[in-house]
């Protein structure tokens, strides 16, 4: 579950914040209302490119195409999607 605090509570409530993503929990601030941050843990031994897909799969971000193939690629670079999610998590 993530929490959402507006700008002015997570600077109120930073320790507090900080004690939620120490357990696991993503914390969303928002600013006007928008959401403009995310805070989560960092993990030290990030998972493998098949484990994140089926993390998101299983949150439902992904979906698996009709007959349950995995998805094939379509870029000629080997390796884009590792850079793609290494670039966008750092």
């Amino acid at each position: 579950m993530t929490r959402t605090y507006s700008l002015y509570e997570a600077k109120a409530r930073l320790s507090a914040i900080i004690r939620q993503v120490r357990e696991g929990q993503r914390v969303t601030v928002t600013v006007h209302g928008r959401p403009v941050a995310e805070i989560r843990p960092v993990t030290a031994d990030r998972p493998g490119i098949k484990a994140r897909l089926a993390t998101l799969t299983d949150r439902g971000i992904l979906v698996r195409p009709a007959g349950g193939r995995p998805p094939r690629a379509v870029v000629r670079r080997p390796g884009a999607l590792t850079r793609f999610l290494a670039e966008r998590d750092s």
